[in-house]
């Protein structure tokens, strides 16, 4: 006998819940916000949304499957099974946060609060989950999952990070990084810069995007399904020792994009979570390519 599909809720501390850790009770809170012409109300009305659409995904679970909670902060511990069905309830940015510790398991995004969100990754609104649980452990449910790509940075000592939007690499505190770059087929080119982006067809509507649109590339950006990724120089600084040439590029196939620290401390970190860096020392060498890895997304 199979063993029953396990649905794992994934979610994240509303704002409201943040104020209230912060500042110890409702009351506290409330006051603090009105004292500076804000209103808690809002931040209220949203952690309702969201907690009555979790309760409402909660109660479309079949009966006879398994589920478990995970809160954000608690991925990084938390042990996927390769039998899970994975229901990110939240906003697009925590499906990128879930995307990492995951291999292969079917993702269900559901917009827990609609009109806020882009909706790119969660597409789905709570109403829909029954309908959508059942299509991820159907027979048939590979065929129709959209299958994103990811980028991978993985150092010459066996760190190795995953993202799905893109990957940073430089001074944590966005100052002048100094580098080695070695581009697929290129030369070597020694580089001072605010930092290199690596980042997938996902990530171009962010980070990727406004260093594209600022420098008014002609660079095409990959789509989120295709198996490439756009690379950004930032800020490159041409001197007698660094250089200019190499600000931009795709990788596609196994190409690799070398970046060999000639600084202090460099880190390199995915989807704007610093806290879970890789951090490189002078003379390491960290290699971005495609990850082998794809988020499964019921579209």
């Amino acid at each position: 006998m199979s063993l029953a599909p396990r649905v794992v809720l994934v979610h994240r501390r509303t704002e409201y819940e943040e104020l209230l850790a912060h500042h110890g009770s409702r009351g506290q809170a409330e006051f603090f916000l009105n004292s500076r012409g804000r209103s808690l109300a809002e931040t209220e009305q949203r952690h309702h949304r969201t907690h009555a659409a979790l309760a409402e995904v909660a109660a479309a679970i079949p009966l006879d499957w398994r589920r478990t909670r995970v809160e954000r902060s608690d991925l990084d511990r938390f042990l996927f099974g390769p039998e899970d069905v994975v229901v990110v309830v939240g906003q697009d940015g925590l499906v990128a946060n879930t995307a990492k510790y995951l291999t292969g398991q079917p993702v269900i995004g559901v917009d827990a609060d609609p009109g806020r969100n882009a909706g790119v990754l969660v597409r789905h609104r709570p109403e829909r989950a029954a309908a959508l649980l059942r299509a991820a452990a159907s027979p048939g449910a590979d065929a129709r999952l959209e299958e994103r790509t990811m980028v991978e940075a993985v150092a010459d000592d066996t760190q190795r990070l995953l993202a799905l939007n893109e990957i940073y690499f430089g001074q944590s505190g966005h100052q002048t990084a100094r580098y080695r770059l070695s581009p697929p087929g290129g030369a070597d080119e020694p580089q001072a810069s605010s930092g290199v982006l690596v980042g997938t067809g996902t990530g171009a509507t962010g980070w990727c995007r406004s260093t594209w649109l600022e420098r008014g590339s002609r660079l095409a950006l990959p789509d989120p399904t295709t198996p490439a990724l756009s690379w950004f120089v930032r800020e490159a600084w041409p001197s007698p020792v660094t250089g200019t040439t190499h600000v931009q590029g795709l990788l596609t196939g196994g190409d690799r994009l070398a970046l060999t620290v000639e600084s202090d401390h460099l880190v390199a970190f995915g989807d704007g979570i610093e806290s879970d860096a890789l951090h490189l020392t002078w003379g390491q060498t960290v290699h971005l390519a495609i990850a082998p890895q794809h988020l499964r997304l019921l579209p």
